[in-house]
């Protein structure tokens, strides 16, 4: 054998092929998920707690403006960065950034002692979800790109949707301040002890580029020229990008004024966590099958069908009233996210050449979850504007409704499965 197939065979591709390092990689992303989800239903219900009056919906949204500004800039960093020194030493640091979390809010006197732990959430959840996603794609290969992103987002998000109903009960027996500390501290421990078993995929990046030497990137191009290009200036990308934006200002909306809206319509925080426990739970278990599908049909029509049924939950949640109703709503919201989220990375995966994968993906999920920042801002302001939070939740089901239609209308299929049998990469 000729050493110049040696790292591709050493590094062979597929979940199967490396199904004890990618299940070590689910692991991970399941207790990033639980980190993010030990806030979404305890903190906006307590916020008056804090300090924060009621009505100030924007000084609200600031803990989430926060971490939407926080994450979105150290997504173009974790990309990058990990294209350089490897996945495994990024995740590392975005464990170490997790620790002061629970405590900043624990010791809490104020709002902005929270504001300050969603900082290092921001750093948190950039390095670490950034890292297990990259690190899943690379492992997988071309052909099972959606249904790795699928099962990253579902064990991401089921870790969300079970950490807000879990955190519930636990803020209802012990208090939230120490429910979020044992439990915070908890999981951030855990996921470092697991993390001596990770393998560096790095590996896997270089034996793909040997054996498609085409897709390498050009070398007079810029990381400015790079970003414009992902941005603004290629229109699949653009619009990939957009899309990213407008499925977390709805996130944001479930994230900070959901809780308040359902607890203004004699909700307890119970009640709450089943609803955007529902949300989140869906979404993700339901990524099981939404990125496989991806796989077999393409990524267009599970992302603009996605788009729509998440518009129409947030329509049913702002005409209709009564838990039972809400948890449904909450369900179709749940399963269109499943739809549209995974698929909009595999599809961002499709376009990218190998070795600028990981700095392509930083600056979707960049736009992606600076929409966080996006929505604190404009949903808070709108809430605030009318002093009420229904208003927010028309304007969300606009905004991602015509984020759909752009998908639909400005962008191309992206991939073209294969036949069974081997034939012309995708």
């Amino acid at each position: 054998m000729s050493t110049t197939h040696a790292p591709a065979m050493a590094h062979q591709h597929g979940i199967a092929r490396n199904r004890g390092q990618f299940l070590l990689q689910t692991v991970q992303v399941f207790f990033v998920g639980l980190v993010i989800g030990m806030e979404r239903t305890v903190l906006p219900a307590l916020a008056h707690d804090f300090g924060v009056a009621k009505g100030a919906f924007l000084f609200l949204a600031s803990f989430v403006i926060a971490f939407g500004l926080v994450k979105g800039a150290l997504n173009l960093v974790a990309g990058s960065l990990s294209d350089r020194i490897g996945r495994k030493r990024v995740l590392l640091l975005g464990w170490i950034a997790g620790i002061p979390i629970p405590l900043l809010i624990f010791f809490a006197p104020n709002w902005w002692w929270i504001i300050a732990a969603n900082v290092f959430l921001g750093v948190n959840q950039a390095f670490t979800w950034t890292m297990t996603v990259t690190s899943q794609i690379d492992l997988a290969g071309s052909r099972q790109r959606g249904l790795a992103v699928g099962i990253n987002e579902a064990a991401g998000y089921v870790g969300m949707g079970l950490a807000g109903l879990g955190t519930g009960y636990l803020a209802v027996h012990y208090g939230p301040r120490w429910a979020l500390l044992l439990f915070g501290l908890g999981v951030i421990l855990l996921a470092l002890v697991l993390l001596l078993r990770v393998r560096d995929t790095i590996a896997w990046v270089h034996a793909e580029h040997a054996a498609h030497p085409v897709s390498s990137p050009s070398p007079t191009r810029s990381w400015m020229q790079g970003f414009l290009e992902v941005s603004f200036r290629n229109p699949r990308y653009r619009a990939f990008c957009q899309a990213g934006v407008a499925n977390k200002v709805a996130d944001t909306l479930v994230w900070v004024l959901f809780p308040l809206y359902f607890l203004e319509h004699a909700m307890g925080v119970v009640a709450i966590g089943w609803i955007t426990g529902v949300y989140g739970t869906v979404w993700g278990l339901s990524q099981l099958w939404t990125g496989h599908l991806a796989d077999r049909i393409g990524r267009k029509i599970p992302i603009v069908s996605g788009f729509f049924l998440l518009a129409a939950g947030l329509v049913a949640t702002a005409l209709l009233q009564g838990f039972v109703l809400w948890v449904l709503a909450a369900l179709i919201m749940g399963l269109g996210m499943a739809l549209l989220y995974p698929n909009l990375v595999a599809a961002m995966s499709d376009l990218a050449p190998p070795l600028e994968r990981g700095r392509i993906l930083g600056v979707y999920r960049y736009w992606r979850d600076t929409g966080y920042a996006i929505g604190g801002v404009l949903l808070g302001l709108v809430a605030q504007w009318s002093n009420e939070i229904r208003s927010a939740i028309w304007l969300t089901a606009g905004i991602v409704a015509l984020s759909g239609l752009w998908v639909a209308l400005a962008v191309r299929e992206t991939h073209h499965p294969r036949p069974h049998h081997e034939g012309k990469s995708a």
